[in-house]
């Protein structure tokens, strides 16, 4: 049974060099699993992430690892991030050309498999997927960068992947999320979220996680 609402904090926004104690801190307020962006400098203009830091993350928190690959061939690395101690792997639509080996590959290590798709990528393109995959994260802002601003005709995606997909998939949004907009998402049939800003820049951390419930 998928609760209400997981919420995932991003350790994009979290302090690098205080990486443990920021991981404690959401860890300790509530949150369910950690979100790590994984970018390679081409899918995405911003490097971030590798394995070694997952691995070291794994070794400090029993959170379930939400690791979001924004790279280009996904399939190269899905081995390694497995080993490393990843729980779900998420990968883009637009990264690679055929879909299904690749969710294949990731279940073939008993973890959970997701797709994402850009701002701009229909919700259509998920539909023949979606009887195979744990979790579908629909970006609501470019994905490269924390700190944007909503796209709120991002969220008209929602619904029409609820409306296609079973009980259980985990629909998850990612990409200015806040107090305000986790209720626009909620609303529309979203189960989880990804903050990053919203969570580890707020005064009081418990709050915001609260607040996006």
């Amino acid at each position: 049974m998928i609760k209400k609402v997981i919420i995932s904090p991003s350790i994009l926004s979290a302090d690098f060099c205080n990486l443990e104690r920021d991981i404690k801190l959401v860890e300790s307020a509530g949150a369910d699993w950690l979100h790590i962006d994984v970018m390679d400098g081409h899918f995405v203009p911003n490097i971030t992430i590798g394995i070694p830091v997952v691995e070291s993350i794994r070794k400090v928190t029993s959170m379930p690892l939400d690791v979001h690959l924004m790279i280009e061939k996904p399939e190269k690395y899905i081995e390694v991030f497995a080993k490393a101690g990843a729980d779900i792997l998420t990968f883009h639509y637009e990264a690679v050309s055929d879909i299904k080996p690749i969710i294949d590959l990731i279940k073939s290590y008993n973890i959970k498999a997701g797709l994402s798709i850009k701002p701009k990528t229909p919700a259509q393109v998920v539909f023949p997927y979606l009887k195979d995959l744990d979790l579908v994260l629909i970006m609501t802002v470019e994905p490269g960068f924390g700190g944007q601003k909503f796209i709120l005709d991002c969220a008209d995606k929602i619904p029409l992947i609820k409306e296609k997909a079973s009980e259980s998939l985990i629909i998850q949004v990612d990409g200015g999320i806040n107090s305000e907009t986790a209720g626009i998402c909620t609303s529309y049939g979203a189960n989880s979220l990804v903050a990053g800003n919203y969570i580890y820049k707020s005064a009081d951390i418990n709050a915001a996680i609260k607040s996006l419930l």
